[in-house]
């Protein structure tokens, strides 16, 4: 399946093609360019637990996320202790998985340890493919990629969780590393940065 015109007549990927969040996300959000530690660990932490869940779940619940993981501040998520685990745990507002909030934690410690390799985004941003996708069809649409796998690796080397090369790819995707969205779709070539 190619783009979708959506009932204002503009042609988007089909995920994107009614009105609300995840068009929102889409038309504003998905693929263009974040800078920071924080928006790169927000957007790490969001699709590892996106993981067998819609995104639409995890979009909905993006505000919590946000405040139950300090804005995303690293240097606040790898002080939790026992006690900031449990009260995550039971926020209801929340995805609530054990392996999830801990390995948010864990990847808050490692992102503080990559500083001195010149931190995550710059991590991320050197697995960018020499040559970009660019799907037609969502039956073109990849789910890793040699960078993706690369990337994964490298992240779980750095002692990072939660980080398999589908997540990563994802994480790419979301981010800017390349441009996510299918020929056709307006979004097609203004999202993401060269």
């Amino acid at each position: 399946m190619g783009p979708v015109t959506g009932e204002d007549g503009v042609a988007r990927c089909p995920w994107a093609g009614g009105p609300g969040t995840m068009r929102d996300y889409h038309d504003s959000e998905w693929g263009n360019r974040v800078s920071g530690e924080a928006a790169y660990l927000e957007r790490l932490t969001l699709e590892a637990f996106q993981s067998g869940l819609s995104w639409s779940t995890i979009l909905h619940k993006r505000e919590a996320f946000r405040e139950v993981f300090a804005g995303f501040d690293a240097e606040a998520i790898a002080g939790f202790g026992d006690a900031d685990v449990a009260r995550v745990m039971a926020d209801a507002r929340i995805v609530r998985n054990r392996r999830k909030v801990e390995a948010a934690i864990t990847n808050a410690r490692a992102a503080i340890g990559l500083r001195d390799h010149g931190g995550l985004e710059a991590l991320v941003l050197a697995h960018r493919p020499a040559t970009a996708p660019a799907p037609a069809t969502t039956e073109e649409l990849g789910t890793t990629s040699p960078e993706s796998v690369a990337l994964s690796k490298e992240l779980k080397r750095h002692g990072f969780a939660f980080v398999g090369p589908t997540t990563m790819f994802a994480l790419m995707e979301a981010v800017g590393v390349f441009d996510p969205h299918l020929v056709g779709c307006h979004r097609r070539g203004a999202a993401a940065a060269p």
